[in-house]
């Protein structure tokens, strides 16, 4: 199964519609593993409550998904990496990549998809992840 890292601006999109829908389906469907940290989750539920997003229970489901360890791996541990110059901020998507051994970082992030990759690990928008022919 794939590991993948997904950016905060994925998730908030995802509630959307689009390709971040797409990709948060194949994770709900079981072709994704997910990679988190408690610095991804942390900014995942600040920024779905701030933009109040999730009020009709989808945020508790998605909650309740990553409490029961659904096709998630985790980790406490993660390097202090310095990469992306534009925002360090993300450099916590790059760390948790990097510990749990994921293959590919989604993002809509323009600081981050201008660091392209790290370590092997690629740095891709949803449209181009969804467009190498992802099967799960």
């Amino acid at each position: 199964m794939t590991r993948v890292v997904i950016d905060t601006n994925v998730f908030v999109s995802s509630f959307f519609g689009g390709n971040p829908r797409k990709i948060i389906e194949l994770w709900k469907n079981g072709k994704l593993l997910i990679c988190l940290s408690p610095e991804i989750v942390n900014e995942y539920v600040t920024v779905l409550q701030r933009l109040g997003l999730g009020k009709d229970g989808e945020l508790d489901d998605l909650l309740n998904l990553f409490a029961k360890g659904y096709q998630i791996v985790f980790t406490h541990k993660t390097l202090q990496l310095k990469v992306v110059a534009e925002d360090p901020d993300d450099d916590k998507f790059i760390a948790c990549a990097v510990a749990l051994k994921s293959k590919c970082i989604i993002s809509g992030d323009k600081a981050l998809l201008a660091v392209g990759s790290y370590m092997g690990i690629e740095i891709l928008a949803p449209q181009a992840f969804l467009g190498r022919g992802f099967d799960g």
